[in-house]
């Protein structure tokens, strides 16, 4: 399966040069971030590591409400735009606004793939993938690693 980057006229929002669009609202040192947050949560939300498939929280959550950075709280994803891609984490066809999310190009590992980090503290989320057929509105995958989320159930009403 060939990889595509998203469709030509998406704004890709780059992190170099950073200007004021791009910098991150929450910063912490190195070592504040060990502090808080887990072995694990570092390595994939500081160092752009992943969580080995099928084995995160939110992978098969079909519950309502709101996903957010796990390093900072920020609202990224709804779980109305959350779809069952079966690809081992979860999937968002759209994050929550347009400014929630920086999106830019991550040519590691040998791929080219579109790197998606947090606006607000640049927190590594996961990548986002198009063309791949999935029949959502924007034919856009959000593969977002589980670790870098912390969900909020929508209440209930009764």
């Amino acid at each position: 399966m060939k990889l595509r980057l998203p469709r030509p006229g998406r704004r890709l929002r780059t992190l170099e040069p950073m200007t004021s669009e791009t910098s991150a609202r929450v910063t912490k040192t190195d070592e504040q971030w060990r502090a808080e947050l887990s072995a694990e949560e570092y390595q994939v939300l500081r160092q752009a590591g992943t969580e080995r498939p099928f084995t995160g929280e939110y992978t098969d959550n079909h519950r309502e409400g709101v996903y957010s950075c796990r390093a900072c709280g920020a609202e990224l994803f709804r779980s109305k735009e959350k779809f069952d891609s079966h690809c081992g984490w979860p999937s968002f066809f759209t994050p929550l606004a347009g400014d929630a999310v920086i999106e830019r190009e991550d040519n590691s590992g040998g791929m080219r793939r579109v790197e998606v980090i947090c606006a607000n503290c640049h927190s590594h989320l996961g990548h986002v993938f198009s063309g791949e057929g999935y029949g959502t509105p924007t034919d856009l995958r959000y593969c977002i690693n589980s670790v870098s989320l912390r969900f909020a159930e929508a209440p209930t009403t009764d």
